[in-house]
């Protein structure tokens, strides 16, 4: 059987995602001005992606 050809790259595989993890939507807030230390982390507003 053959290797798919995906899997035939040398190094890691980079897509855009379309999905933040909770502290790089923390970063992202931190840097537009809209999240301060101390506010709550439950219920973050959605983020774009720049990645």
């Amino acid at each position: 059987m053959s290797q798919h050809p995906s899997l035939r790259v040398g190094g890691k595989i980079v897509k855009k995602r379309n999905v933040l993890k909770r502290y790089e939507r923390i970063d992202a807030m931190k840097k537009a001005g809209n999240y301060k230390d101390g506010d709550r982390v439950l219920g973050l507003p959605k983020t774009k992606v720049d990645m």
